[in-house]
């Protein structure tokens, strides 16, 4: 039985034969003198999935806004199943068929499961009360139904996992029978069998004629789930195309407005007979971490593999003091370590890049030179005293080396977009001038040019000397980037592969993540 078989989703076939789903012309969007969109057109037809790809800037999230009704445009029309139509707010976009599943989860996290479903759509019973037993019921129904029965209706939102919020984001727009589903970075937290689970949901919607417009920075993703895709770049369409009839290599070319000639920079060799800089030696914590032991040498990449809830983050976050070492030995040139607090792991020369970079990585309303010279500040200061002139100085010249627009050093960091987010993030990680660096998906929701530009980074920071833990979601990092691949299964080491000087193979870091054995 497919998962949307009892699921809210209006699955009565169009009556009549339209044209398009909805189709956007000229549209245009400026915030101030920033011009977001310009002169935008492109259709969807019904019964498709969509890509709308870009990076980030490119006016993506924008578009989206536009056709969810959370913006206006300042120019343009919008046409839904051919009629012009002019949204005054989401209650408008909703009532017209439009949902959207956003990147920056939209769930309000003190609400539970059931009361964010039914946000705005209470069910009202006798005297003219909301009946919460009834939504709880439908709210349940529904998550069993898409196979999220595990996700207790009553649960706060803020005590679920991120993989669980981002499929109840998903799932509650699916619960308001969505004729056209806007998947804005659906997948960006989702493992491969989750990404699995929303390909087959997406399968089912274009079979009922429902249609799904996706952003996504995976060019898997759109062979996968897409039929068409369109490129916007600095706010402009510059090209809508049959998926089937553009490569890989052009759609990145106009994503980034230039020939990516070499994603993956070369690695950097390693002595492997030099002691290690990192020795860990069975290595647990309270959580999901059981005697794990590795080492770790000055200029390696060593990558991190494994399925949601391994180990990867208590891996990475006991390394840097965040979470209590339960057990095992942590060395450090020789040196035994074992940090109390974060504090201590960057007095000791270690770094970390976390999964969140808007809630765990950066004070948003701080400027994007506050935010560089956060953990830095004894260094700029003396007698408690901070010189402005020292850190402006230390985050411009950051700021160009991770080719960061110098107005980041006076603009909230929440103005930028996730891309440039992610650089500064990692730019006030490396200005700590740190021996060790980790890095927990630094490369999630990002865009392909940002992407090589966070790969540089790396490879320039390992080629120096630095050492690099870095999990992944994405085997092609791991495999392209990594001298060593560290796989977690059941919070263990797994396995252990290796490179010998050529790309590990995406297959044998998929078998490992999966528990099988070596042919």
């Amino acid at each position: 039985m497919s998962v949307l078989d009892k699921a809210r989703v209006d699955s009565t076939p169009p009556t009549e034969a339209k044209r398009f789903a909805f189709e956007v012309r000229n549209l245009s969007k400026s915030y101030g003198a920033t011009r977001a969109l310009t002169d935008v057109s492109f259709a969807v037809a019904p019964g498709t999935a969509h890509a709308l790809l870009g990076e980030n800037g490119a006016g993506k999230s924008t578009t989206i806004k536009l056709l969810s009704g959370l913006i206006r445009p300042d120019a343009g029309t919008i046409y839904v199943h051919d009629r012009a139509i002019d949204f005054s707010g989401p209650r408008e976009a909703h009532g017209a068929g439009m949902q959207t599943a956003f990147q920056e989860l939209s769930l309000a996290p003190d609400l539970t499961v059931t009361e964010n479903f039914a946000l705005g759509y209470e069910p009202i019973g006798r005297l003219g009360r909301i009946d919460w037993r009834k939504a709880r019921r439908d709210v349940s129904a529904h998550l069993e139904s898409l196979g999220l029965g595990e996700i207790d209706a009553r649960a706060a939102v803020r005590a679920l996992n991120l993989n669980q919020r981002q499929k109840l984001e998903i799932a509650r727009a699916l619960y308001r029978k969505p004729e056209v589903l806007f998947l804005d970075e659906a997948t960006s937290t989702l493992s491969g069998r989750d990404v699995d689970w929303l390909l087959g949901i997406v399968t089912e919607l274009k079979k009922r004629g429902k249609t799904i417009v996706m952003i996504t920075h995976k060019m898997s993703e759109v062979r996968q789930f897409c039929e068409h895709v369109t490129v916007l770049r600095n706010g402009r369409n510059v090209g809508s195309f049959a998926s089937s009839d553009i490569e890989d290599e052009r759609l990145i070319e106009l994503i980034i407005g230039r020939s990516l000639e070499a994603t993956f920079p070369p690695r950097n060799q390693v002595n492997h007979d030099a002691l290690p800089k990192l020795r860990v030696r069975n290595l647990s914590t309270a959580g999901r971490l059981v005697d794990c032991s590795f080492e770790l040498q000055a200029g390696e990449i060593l990558g991190v593999a494994g399925l949601q809830g391994m180990g990867q983050q208590d891996l990475l976050q006991v390394l840097f003091g965040a979470v209590p070492q339960q057990g095992g030995t942590v060395e450090l040139h020789g040196r035994q370590i074992r940090f109390g607090s974060p504090r201590q792991a960057i007095c000791a020369g270690l770094a970390f890049v976390p999964e969140e970079r808007k809630t765990e990585g950066l004070f948003l309303e701080l400027s994007g030179r506050e935010n560089m010279i956060a953990p830095m500040l004894d260094r700029l200061s003396r007698f408690g005293i901070v010189s402005p002139a020292k850190e402006t100085r230390a985050a411009a010249s950051m700021m160009k080396t991770v080719q960061l627009d110098q107005r980041a050093l006076y603009t909230p960091a929440g103005a930028f977009s996730g891309g440039n987010q992610q650089k500064i993030v990692l730019g006030k990680w490396l200005l700590t001038d740190p021996e060790v660096l980790l890095l927990f998906d630094p490369c999630r929701g990002v865009d392909v040019g940002t992407k090589h530009e966070i790969y540089l980074l790396i490879h320039e920071f390992a080629k120096a000397g630095g050492s690099v833990l870095l999990y992944s979601s994405e085997t092609p990092e791991l495999s392209r980037l990594c001298h060593r691949v560290l796989v977690l299964y059941g919070g263990r080491v797994a396995e252990v592969l290796s490179s010998n000087g050529s790309d590990i193979s995406e297959a044998e870091i998929m078998r490992a993540i999966l528990g099988g054995s070596r042919k």
